[in-house]
């Protein structure tokens, strides 16, 4: 089965890679933008199965189709919210929300294989979909989070916070001015709702904000040691498993 990933956040494609290959599944090319995308379809054969990213660094992931014609199944991957994945009901197209869950995964790729033939010959119809979607140019992040202090409460902007970590079952934010603030949320939302190019998930207990770290050390069994501006509670590491695509975060 050849299986194509057209993802703009490396580190997702290689996220969505690595659980593919958890479900014996190979992905043969991975593709990063509209362009990208358009000069290999023209050029090569097309795959049984794309999983795509809807907005993607130099458009929508729909003008791929307005320049080739591809017949390939799709599983949409995308972060909107729920009013407009009616317009993948309507379609009866597969989609995954991000961040992607392992089992939801694996729903919708044995989805895919039971209906083959029918998922095989499906024509989208790709403007319908644009139709639903809301602003699907901007994709926003948050930019503010609040706090209750006392009677009051308090608000951060992202700039003010450098990292989010979580506690005794509590998700925290520590300040540009060395305070820690309990937060309605969880890791896994902030997953949602951080600008990836500011913020990573260093770890099951960790986003770091790019600009609050002062340095990094390497650590036991390759992994790595993070030093922010502030933060000092405790040691900051970086999963083994995500030392590679930290690094690659660094340099975009």
């Amino acid at each position: 089965m050849n299986v194509i990933i057209i993802e703009d956040e490396k580190p997702a494609a290689r996220r969505l890679n690595r659980m593919l290959s958890h479900l014996n599944m190979e992905v043969n090319t991975m593709l990063h933008s509209v362009s990208d995308a358009i000069e290999y379809f023209t050029n090569n054969e097309h795959p049984d199965l794309i999983f795509l990213d809807i907005q993607l660094s130099d458009g929508l992931s729909f003008e791929i189709f307005d320049e080739v014609n591809i017949h390939s199944a799709i599983i949409f991957t995308t972060a909107y919210d729920e009013y407009a994945l009616k317009a993948f009901k309507l379609n009866s197209i597969d989609y995954l929300l991000k961040p992607i869950d392992d089992e939801e995964l694996e729903a919708a790729v044995n989805k895919y294989k039971a209906q083959l033939p029918e998922k095989k010959n499906l024509q989208v119809d790709f403007e319908d979909i644009k139709k639903l979607l809301v602003n699907p140019m901007d994709r926003v992040y948050k930019k503010r989070f609040t706090t209750k202090v006392g009677q009051h409460l308090k608000i951060f902007t992202v700039e003010d916070i450098e990292c989010f970590y979580s506690e005794n079952k509590g998700t925290y934010l520590h300040t540009t001015d060395n305070r820690n603030y309990l937060i309605d949320t969880t890791l896994e939302n902030l997953e949602e709702e951080l600008n990836p190019k500011e913020f990573y998930r260093i770890s099951r207990k960790f986003f770091v904000n790019i600009n609050a770290i002062k340095d990094i050390i390497s650590y036991t069994n390759s992994r790595l040691q993070i030093k922010l501006n502030h933060f000092d509670e405790q040691e900051v590491i970086v999963a083994r498993e995500r030392v590679k695509d930290f690094k690659e975060w660094l340099e975009q």
